[in-house]
């Protein structure tokens, strides 16, 4: 809900993220989108006039250019559980073939470049362990996973900014709620920062690499990120490691950071990724500081820097000593570019 676009800030759906970052999808920033706007026919009709009422809220108070809504011609039937293996959030649209209908409606005939899904979730019983920790700042968010897996659906098949926000009845009061999670609660729809973030977000521009490379300045590609941070065991999805597996003079800086964990266990050490360990975000903020500055991270760190490796020459074969310190200085690419 509090959540307002910033001019640094790119916002980018996870699927398209991917893409960027295997270096098949180039991001074009633009001033204002064409934003539609999909609701799911299983919506009863209250709440779907709270959800029309805070998009015309944004288009009058704070100028967004919604131009159109629809409605799905079946009710999308959302369906989410954690997967047992993993512990994960995910689930499904027993419907999919009616949400990309709605889009393409809106597509072709009023010709957003962006869209905002907005379907009906279930009710989940009061007494759900899982949300209840989710309000508390614990656990997981049990909606997320079948939210990525609606955007995903149709960015892929349209290859235009999509964002989701869930239709729930409004949680039952609770005095003792983590700050974290009240913003969520704040209202009767979680709209407002999904059409803040459709209205300016960067369109996707799919070409191969070679042709991405060759585009003017004004579109970013994936080798003009510089530093990438991420949760310490959050390290196996596809646009970590195709960061991860970038070639020397233009893979970014990776840094794990330690306090935020998650039900994962894909850390760097585990998949041979070469990343700076920090505690906090704090850390990892001057960690990127010192080396967009072009200065070594641990030589701002007691004793992490040992002495010059010595490289001797013998019959025109080259041995290297060099302690692990010195070879994050050796992977650490040099970039010119931060976002």
């Amino acid at each position: 809900m509090l959540y307002w676009p910033m001019s640094n800030v790119l916002y980018v759906e996870g699927y398209a993220l991917d893409r960027f970052a295997e270096g098949l999808w180039g991001l074009e920033p633009g001033h204002q989108n064409k934003v539609g706007l999909v609701l799911d026919a299983g919506i009863e009709e209250s709440l779907r006039v709270r959800h029309l009422q805070v998009v015309d809220a944004a288009r009058a108070s704070l100028g967004l250019p919604v131009v159109e809504y629809t409605v799905t011609d079946a009710a999308l039937q959302v369906e989410k559980w954690i997967d047992p293996k993993s512990g994960q959030s995910t689930g499904r649209i027993q419907r999919p073939d009616s949400l990309l209908r709605a889009v393409g409606t809106l597509v072709e005939r009023s010709g957003v470049n962006a869209v905002a899904v907005v379907a009906r979730f279930p009710d989940d019983d009061n007494s759900d362990d899982d949300l209840e920790n989710y309000r508390q700042g614990k656990g997981i968010d049990v909606l997320a996973g079948v939210e990525a897996v609606i955007s995903h659906l149709v960015v892929e098949k349209f290859k235009i900014p999509c964002a989701h926000a869930p239709a729930l009845l409004p949680f039952p009061l609770s005095p003792s709620l983590c700050p974290k999670s009240a913003a969520e609660e704040i209202g009767y729809t979680f709209l407002p920062c999904v059409l803040a973030g459709l209205s300016s977000a960067p369109q996707y521009l799919v070409q191969k690499e070679s042709s991405l490379g060759r585009m003017g300045s004004s579109i970013v590609v994936g080798s003009d990120v510089d530093s990438v941070i991420l949760p310490v065991d959050a390290f196996g999805g596809d646009a970590a490691l195709a960061f991860a597996s970038m070639k020397n003079n233009r893979r970014p800086l990776i840094i794990a950071v330690e306090e935020n964990e998650t039900v994962l266990s894909d850390t760097p050490e585990k998949l041979g990724i070469t990343a700076v360990r920090v505690s906090n975000y704090w850390e990892a903020i001057g960690v990127v500081a010192a080396h967009k500055a072009g200065i070594d991270p641990y030589s701002l760190r007691k004793d992490r820097i040992d002495n010059v490796p010595h490289f001797i020459n013998n019959n025109h074969h080259t041995n290297i000593n060099a302690s692990s310190n010195n070879a994050y200085a050796a992977a650490a690419a040099v970039c010119e570019t931060i976002f």
